[in-house]
Parts: C-alpha cells; structure tokens; sequence
C-alpha cells in the first residue's frame, strides 16, 4: 500500500497504527498530486484501488499549534505540511488587499469577502496578526451578527479560505485527480471523499469527463479512443448516514464519489 501524505506526522501515526502491518506500507511524503513519485519509489505501475481523503483532518483541527482552528487561540499557521515555508500568517502579512479578497471569496465562498480584507489591512498596519484569535477579532467587528444565524462561526469562511491557500489544496486536487485515474489499473476504482463543495466540484468535473465518450454527438461508429475510461458506480454523491454523523459530527459535510476503470487510459478532451 503506498500512502501520501504531506504531513510528516501523519505518516508517521499510519505507521504506528498499522503495527506489523506497517512493512507493507511504502510511505510518500508529499502532496496527492505526486502519484507518479509515489509509485516509482513503490517500483509499481499501476494501482488497482485509490482512495482520496481531502481537506484537513480532525488531529491536525485538534492541535492547538497547528492553528487551524477559530474556536481558541493559537499561532496563526494552518500548515499541512509542517516543513513549508508559507504560513497563514504569512498570507495575511504580506498580501495585499485585492488578493486577500480575492482568496476569501474565491476559495471561502465568504460574501463578505470585502470588508473582511479591508480589516485585516487595517488592523495589520496596527500590529502583526500572528494569533488566530486577533484574526477571528477582526473578522468579528465587520461580519453581521446576523450572518452567524445561518453561516455558522463568522471566521469559518474566512479561516477555510486561508487553509486552502496556504497549502494550494484546489490545484494539487486538480492535477491530482487525473494523475490516479491514469495510474488506475483496468478493473481499478477511485473513491473521493471531499468536504465542502469547491473540493467536490473538482472532483466531479474530472469524474464525469472521464466517465464521458469524447465522440462528436451523433457520430455513427464511435471508436475506442473515444469511450468513456471509466463508470461512475455512484449517483451524484453518497452522503455519510445519521449513525456515521453520530459517530463523527465532522463527517456530516462528507461527499464520496467512485468510479471503476473500465479500459486503458486516454486524455478526456
């Protein structure tokens, strides 16, 4: 089994986990994108099952230090990779205010996108925004009391929309994707378990292009280049159950896809 990772620890804790297990495990420090890297260093050349687990997870939420959350304070971080250089303190300190929100709205879907960077260059003229807590302050004084009702803690956008820049999480799913299905073997399937939409829509864009013939509607033979690689074995996506939820409340925003590679590769147009 070859396991991605681009968090050191991670990796580590699937080694401890997995016990005598664990020899079977190549693992890969590096993002879910380096699928031809992972599986050189494996000596493989096809996979035959592929599972991708987006987003960030429940330790890292966890960790205090890691600064991924709103709910307490802590140093403003949000790395997956703890060996990088770019923080989201470094985000908010040096970019500037067009593209601060830009990220917001783009990559948190946040409609107060505008205010929200214009505070933060504000307060950060003040003094350096280096805690999660001073964020969630400033983001407090210009987010409506009344937007919380139904959109939740008002720093949830905005703390995604960072994450998600920090460590470049919608690119690398999107070469990502297409790099497994190619490794696929025939009869090999893909499963996607994304957690907020813009993850989702990625995911399912490449799917169905992969899942779709390339020949001009209409068109009286179709030949093989141009059928579908693979077959969706969901409808839309599968949704964790009310016992799952119980289990894990952070499970309730999950979405899986799976497709099964049904013949050799070829580029989707």
């Amino acid at each position: 089994m070859i396991g991605i990772d681009r968090d050191p620890h991670a990796l580590r804790m699937a080694q401890e986990r997995l016990g005598e297990l664990a020899e079977r495990l190549v693992p890969h420090h590096g993002t879910y994108d380096e699928v031809p890297e992972a599986m050189d260093a494996a000596g493989v050349r096809r996979v035959d099952a592929a599972l991708y687990d987006l987003g960030v997870s429940s330790y890292q939420l966890d960790d205090r230090e890691r600064g991924f959350a709103y709910s307490y304070d802590a140093p403003l971080d949000m790395r997956m990779d703890t060996t990088a250089e770019r923080s989201a303190a470094t985000l908010v300190a040096d970019l500037d205010e067009d593209e601060l929100r830009r990220i917001i709205r783009r990559d948190g879907e946040e409609r107060f996108a505008g205010p929200i960077a214009a505070a933060i260059v504000r307060a950060r003229d003040e003094a350096p925004i280096e805690t999660t807590g001073r964020l969630v302050d400033v983001i407090r004084d210009v987010v409506p009391v009344s937007a919380g009702a139904k959109g939740g803690h008002p720093a949830k956008r905005t703390f995604q929309a960072l994450r998600i820049a920090v460590n470049e999480e919608l690119d690398i799913l999107d070469a990502a994707v297409p790099a497994v299905l190619d490794a696929l073997a025939v009869g090999g399937r893909l499963v996607v378990m994304s957690y907020h939409s813009l993850e989702d829509r990625i995911a399912k864009r490449h799917l169905s292009a992969w899942a779709t013939s390339t020949a001009p509607p209409g068109f009286p033979v179709v030949l093989e280049e141009h059928e579908p690689v693979v077959r969706m074995l969901t409808r839309g996506t599968e949704k964790p159950t009310s016992r799952e939820i119980a289990e894990n409340r952070r499970a309730s925003s999950a979405k899986v896809r799976a497709v099964e590679k049904i013949r050799a590769t070829r580029t989707p147009q």
